[in-house]
């Protein structure tokens, strides 16, 4: 008989709804449960493409023995960690200090006023590897609450407590500085192994924000250290099993088994990984023109597009790490990935079965598991993809389609799916793709239409939505700054002004719902659900956190309105980043890199002429290949009388909405010209893409 999760809409959550276990979700009932019958509360954290949390779930929760148990003991709760990203953050933060580590699935105990006071991530049904059993666990919890209830009392106490007192602050310190920036690629110099192009560490994450920080420091100092960095670290991607070299797009991350040896991927797929590496492969082409780096970027496009993408234009979260092996017909991690030289030839036959093992690395005796291999490019020489290895692709691509698919979590994230809109919009204009750019307003539209709800005149984000229905949950700082980043690329891509408004609103309520009057940014709004912690966190984890993704939609909607407050905003939050970026670089990648907008000015551009104008064209196009960090665009024809005022509406994009940066533009000799201004101070208008692009260039200190 299925519990309470079976009305929820998070696939993570649905798939405990036949659990033996008597789940309940996140709310009040389940607490005001706990103290009706006396008993603790079992918090277990996680999401639905992890790994671990399908393995402890098939060893414990769907075990009737350990399921009564727990039905008897203990209220049980299942949370969704990409739907309440606020609850996983405060009592992962508990787990973190009382073990030094955390991860998924995450499991704490608590009391019924939601006060922790045991800690754990996995439990294996019985003990090993220094770790004791869950039913062990399940015991010794059960045991403390009925006969030393005081102690826990206190302890559960003091954890509050010490977590309540975490409050940080926006900082003193001023503004991050060149020398700032200097000291954090310096730390960031020796975190890195020259041989491998990797940060050095066994356990290797995709270090999106950190690229993106390195190029544009790049373009701003001219730093060829920081380039050189960023083509190791993508190439060394690139080229390992961490890119699935079939149908593109990135696993979660790769592990070093032993020296020498290949690495091997975590197989789940991540929405907001894929994201963020496709717009940082598409700068590095910008950057340098390097070819791998345009195909990964578009080949990672359209991997979102073909396999994440929702039939209501937004796009999934995850892919399952797991699947269905056919030879032996249980879900393992990899099954859909891996080859062996045999199915190598069958899907190509001998003539292209024994190159293509050797190209892609596929042994005998295997790289992965079961004599199977994940498939990476040489690691040494030129990136080879000419047409019998493009064709080779296209084959295998199609033969795999028939295996079994992992399974896909389609709750739609709004942070994530801001991330995809400025991916695939700044891809569609780089490299000519006007369907990127339609997939990514198509996405931007149903985030307006489903997740930006407009209650009795008052406007919130939403966090989650699935098969066209909204969430309950409401978004977090994350949400309001990457979508408003989604709609700011977009705006500069397509020239629509609605983006540019829809952008404010959500700076807007930043500014009214989450920052504090010393510019300190939480990651919850100030009237959302009480925790036992306001949850706020300004460094980077597997996506740029909240508080510099804010800083850095508030600096960019600045630049293009010249609002005061919204830079002043960005200015004050930016101070976290003078602290913590030359100690932790790796970890604050994102607010370093606003940063470096900010030292940059950002530079404002707008381009005035007709849409129809090829030359027109050619000036925005140059616009937006311009390197300088952070640079906003607009681009319309010549301003009519007054601009167009406040959001079109909940319901979409509406009519024409002009930009405040083209009021007062005027054409050169009836030509289409773009006007490039940073700090106050503009450049000479140019009609000519050519002084345009050195406008926009490499700045040398």
């Amino acid at each position: 008989m299925p519990n309470r999760l079976a009305q929820a809409t998070s696939p993570y959550l649905l798939q405990h709804a036949d659990n033996p276990v008597d789940w309940w979700p996140w709310e009040a009932g389940a607490f005001e449960e706990a103290r009706r019958r006396g008993v603790p509360v079992f918090l277990s954290v996680g999401y639905s493409s992890c790994h671990w949390c399908h393995v402890m779930a098939h060893e414990s929760f769907e075990d009737g023995d350990t399921a009564a148990y727990m039905n008897e003991h203990f209220v049980s709760v299942k949370v969704d960690r990409e739907e309440r990203p606020d609850v996983d953050a405060v009592y992962m933060e508990a787990v973190q200090a009382a073990t030094g580590q955390g991860g998924w699935p995450m499991s704490v105990f608590m009391t019924p006023d939601g006060e922790p006071f045991y800690f754990g991530t996995y439990f294996p049904p019985e003990a090993r590897h220094g770790m004791p059993s869950f039913r062990q666990v399940l015991e010794g919890v059960h045991s403390a609450w009925t006969s030393r209830r005081d102690e826990v009392g206190e302890v559960a106490g003091k954890i509050t407590r010490d977590l309540a007192g975490r409050v940080l602050s926006a900082g003193d310190g001023g503004m991050p500085t060149e020398e700032t920036q200097a000291l954090a690629l310096l730390q960031l110099t020796r975190d890195v192994d020259p041989a491998s192009g990797w940060f050095k560490g066994d356990t290797k994450f995709p270090p999106s924000m950190v690229i993106e920080f390195l190029l544009r420091h790049h373009a701003r100092a001219g730093s060829v250290a920081a380039l050189e960095m960023v083509e190791g670290l993508c190439g060394a991607m690139a080229r390992s099993s961490l890119y699935d070299q079939v149908g593109g797009g990135f696993h979660r991350y790769v592990l070093t088994p032993r020296a020498g040896a290949p690495l091997v991927p975590h197989f789940e797929k991540m929405l907001y990984d894929n994201a963020l590496l496709c717009r940082a492969y598409a700068h590095l082409w910008r950057a340098t023109g390097s070819d791998l780096a345009r195909r990964v970027a578009l080949e990672t496009a359209d991997f979102m597009v073909r396999e994440l993408r929702t039939g209501q234009g937004g796009f999934a979260s995850a892919l399952d790490a797991d699947s269905e092996d056919p030879a032996s017909g249980r879900h393992v991690e990899g099954a859909y990935y891996v080859w062996t030289p045999a199915q190598l030839r069958e899907v190509l036959g001998e003539a292209d079965g024994e190159p293509a093992a050797a190209y892609f690395g596929v042994s005998e005796e295997g790289t992965f598991e079961h004599g199977t291999s994940v498939l990476q490019l040489p690691q040494a020489g030129p990136v080879v993809d000419g047409e019998r290895i493009a064709g080779i692709r296209e084959r295998l691509l199609a033969a795999r389609a028939e295996r079994p698919a992992p399974g896909r979590d389609d709750k739609v994230v709004a942070a994530w799916n801001g991330l995809v809109i400025a991916a695939l919009a700044e891809c569609g204009a780089y490299f000519e793709r006007p369907d990127l750019v339609e997939r990514a307003t198509e996405a931007a539209d149903l985030l307006v239409r489903l997740h930006l709800d407009v209650t009795d005149g008052r406007a919130r984000l939403l966090r989650t939505s699935k098969d066209g229905v909204a969430g309950a949950n409401a978004g977090v700082l994350e949400d309001y700054g990457d979508v408003a980043e989604g709609f700011l690329a977009l705006a500069s891509v397509t020239g629509e002004g609605v983006w540019l408004d829809f952008a404010g609103l959500l700076c807007d309520l930043v500014l009214d719902l989450f920052t504090a009057q010393d510019g300190t940014l939480y990651d919850t709004a100030h009237d959302a659900e009480k925790l036992i912690r306001r949850p706020q966190d300004p460094t980077d984890n597997a996506a740029p956190s909240g508080w510099t993704a804010a800083a850095g939609a508030l600096l960019s909607y600045a630049a293009h309105t010249g609002s005061q407050a919204h830079r002043t905003a960005a200015e004050r939050a930016l101070a976290v980043v003078h602290a913590l970026g030359p100690r932790a670089p790796r970890f604050i990648g994102h607010g370093l890199a606003v940063a470096e907008a900010l030292l940059d000015g950002p530079r404002e551009v707008a381009v005035v002429g007709h849409p129809e104008d090829p030359a027109t064209a050619a000036l925005h196009r140059t616009a937006l290949l311009g390197t300088a960090p952070g640079a906003v665009v607009a681009v319309g024809s010549l301003p009519s009388a007054g601009l167009a005022a406040g959001p079109a509406g909940a319901g979409g994009a509406g009519g024409a909405v002009e930009f405040p940066l083209l009021a007062e533009r005027t054409l050169v000799r009836d030509l289409p010209t773009a006007y490039v201004c940073r700090h106050f101070v503009c450049a000479r208008p140019t009609t000519d893409p050519v002084e345009l692009a050195g406008q926009l260039g490499t700045v040398h200190p």
